[in-house]
């Protein structure tokens, strides 16, 4: 079988499949944008002709420096303001495209698609490399951030007297999969709160809380990069420089778990320099990947035995890949996701959400505090995309049908302390960013 490489699939269709090429709409100009000799075009689509094999359907091309070009690459309702496509993404035209093809691959020739499978992750693992840093044996696929967090905590090996630390900030899947490490192993589960007010969290204040809860049997330590209760960012590089000094220190290793969906495509770092172990993240939210996708990074994959059977190999990040009949159009479709940042550029897309979210919480917190209090700090160290607000006497769940009354499409976030949330992105603009805080100072 013939292994295609990234840009021939990307570029010029599958070799040795099919003659499937990737072709640009003649109604929009090709990109001029320099980098687009070392990145990959759109992907083609396609759909059957009679009994023949699948053919061509072209998509359009895009201006990787127009940010309304790109917003067209989603086929969002544009009369909405989408300030929450961050909880679950939509795809790109070109992700779109790429989940048609391999869904009918599939359907024309399901076994050969099936033989030619390895090859496709292997392309998506490069491209997750390329993107986000390290090799691409480091990257192991998953379906979800919550399956991803699974694998590191149910793959840890752990005894009783062993303890984990984890904070007061983390989402259903973490906590719930440390319950499930205590129950099988006996190790205790600690808790530390990093920050009181998340609007005035520091680096400095949430690395020595951290820092000071850390004891001899300390094994574990699992924190989230980005709270989506509060639109915090916790400076993991500096926690992770701390707890390697604390292992050295203790003679014990600590294993450091981050669960890092909210993080991924609204950080610009790459993850070997964030200094933790382990990172789980879908890939159906910041980075707008196709659903039902994930990646689980390992600085080391060594202290993780495998919790499922994997069709993918025995090395590295492929052995932690759970194997079983998935969604396979989708996962094999995630490379141009991560094509489609790299073509824009991580650092601008990023820069883009810092921006508008930056924008956001100073045009609220004019309104007063006494009206609406921001909660997520306004210091890009210490967030990232991710808009928390509390408008007085006023329920989340209401202020988010008010405003999508107005055109405005928010989330609340589902914790016992709720908040209005907004999560600017390329999907928005500074317009709209302005119109959203302006309906904000309206339900005050």
């Amino acid at each position: 079988m013939h292994a295609p490489s990234r840009r021939t699939f990307l570029g010029a269709g599958l070799a040795g499949v099919a003659a499937v090429g990737l072709t640009a709409c003649e109604s929009e100009a090709p990109s001029t944008d320099p980098s687009a000799d070392s990145t990959p075009g759109p992907a083609a689509s396609t759909s059957p002709t009679g009994a023949g094999s699948p053919t061509t359907l072209a998509v359009p091309d895009f201006d990787p420096a127009d940010w309304e070009s790109v917003r067209a690459q989603f086929p969002l309702d544009p009369e909405m303001a989408q300030f929450a496509a961050f909880v679950l993404s939509p795809h790109t035209a070109q992700v779109d495209a790429a989940i048609d093809y391999h869904r009918q691959r599939l359907a024309f020739d399901t076994e050969q698609a099936l033989l030619e499978g390895i090859t496709l992750e292997d392309t998506v693992r490069q491209a997750a490399a390329d993107y986000a840093g390290g090799a691409p044996g480091d990257y192991a696929l998953t379906d979800s951030t919550t399956m991803g967090i699974a694998l590191m905590y149910g793959g840890l090996s752990l005894q009783p007297g062993d303890e984990v630390l984890t904070t007061t900030h983390d989402f259903y899947s973490t906590e719930e999969s440390l319950r499930l490490l205590e129950q099988r192993t006996g190790a205790t589960v600690e808790r530390v709160a990093l920050y009181d007010d998340p609007w005035q969290a520091t680096v400095d204040e949430m690395v020595s809380r951290l820092v000071a809860r850390v004891t001899p049997r300390t094994r574990v330590v699992a924190v989230t990069w980005v709270h989506s209760s509060t639109g915090v960012r916790l400076p993991i590089a500096e926690m992770g420089a701390a707890l390697d000094g604390l292992a050295k220190a203790q003679g014990a290793d600590i294993v450091f778990c981050v669960d890092g969906v909210h993080g991924l495509g609204a950080v610009d770092v790459d993850l070997p320099d964030l200094g933790c172990d382990f990172l789980s993240a879908g890939t159906h939210k910041w980075l707008f990947g196709p659903r039902g996708t994930g990646v689980l990074w390992g600085r080391k994959f060594g202290p993780l035995t495998e919790l499922i059977p994997s069709f993918s190999g025995t090395a590295n990040g492929a052995r932690l890949s759970p194997g079983g009949y998935h969604s396979f159009e989708h996962r094999w479709a995630l490379d141009q996701a991560f094509a489609f940042h790299q073509r824009i550029g991580r650092a601008a897309v990023v820069q883009r959400t810092v921006e508008q979210a930056t924008q956001l919480k100073e045009g609220v917190a004019a309104i007063g505090a006494d009206r609406v209090r921001v909660v997520t700090p306004l210091d890009p160290e210490v967030s990232a995309g991710i808009v928390c607000l509390d408008v007085a006497n006023f329920p989340p769940g209401n202020g988010m049908l008010s405003l999508r009354e107005q055109g405005i499409v928010s989330s609340v976030t589902p914790y016992r302390t709720s908040y209005l949330r907004l999560g600017p992105s390329i999907v928005t603009s500074p317009e709209q960013v302005d119109a959203a805080v302006e309906a904000i100072g309206a339900l005050a």
